[in-house]
């Protein structure tokens, strides 16, 4: 029921309930969450990290609300653990490129925050692996300076270099052609808006 009750209160914000562990909620962006973000006054009124700002906000007061304690991406150092909690929770996984997947995001993973309860949760979070059913692996070939591999670091230089050229527009505005190229990406249907306001985060 406390699960319900979670996604409850993280729906109306644009987020959903990605996952969870013993007694930690993971929450990320839903489809929904641009049209919700882009009425907040930490967008409207250009604050300074928007993102962090209105996720803190945000999540701070569902956790208040719940009796938990918020933890984020963006606190530190130090850091905390967020991708070995995220694959703790049986739907978070590497996907041959090195990045995660998520069994209903694919790609397009935006972790906000975790909430930490007190209790435990009865039932595991689980989830199956999309790559698993995935023979063609669109991922794999899809950056064109190969700058992602399960194998290597992501060659942060490259990708950054590429999308200086008139060939990374596409990039810039629509996202990362390894992501857009996963079939579960696709699936999930995330705002173009909301992946050229990231990519301009991220390209600075």
């Amino acid at each position: 029921m406390i699960l319900k009750a979670i996604s409850a209160a993280v729906d109306p914000h644009g987020l959903m309930v990605m996952g969870h562990t013993s007694n930690k909620v993971l929450v990320g962006t839903d489809v929904h969450w641009w049209s919700v973000f882009t009425q907040s006054a930490e967008y409207v009124d250009a604050a300074e990290n928007p993102v962090d700002t209105w996720s803190k906000r945000v999540l701070n007061g569902v956790a208040d609300c719940l009796g938990a304690t918020a933890h984020f991406p963006s606190d530190g150092p130090p850091y905390a653990p967020f991708i070995a909690w995220a694959l703790d929770t049986g739907r978070f996984w590497q996907s041959p490129t090195g990045m995660m997947i998520h069994d209903r995001a694919g790609l397009m993973i935006s972790i906000r925050g975790v909430l930490e309860f007190t209790h435990e949760f009865k039932d595991a979070s689980e989830g199956s692996r999309p790559c698993d059913a995935c023979t063609d692996r669109p991922c794999v070939t899809a950056c064109p300076v190969g700058a992602l591999s399960a194998e290597t670091p992501y060659d942060v230089p490259a990708c950054k270099a590429y999308l200086d050229t008139p060939a990374g527009v596409q990039c810039m505005t629509r996202g990362c052609h390894v992501r857009r190229a996963c079939p579960v990406s696709q699936s999930f249907d995330r705002s173009d808006a909301q992946t050229a306001f990231h990519m301009k985060a991220f390209h600075r």
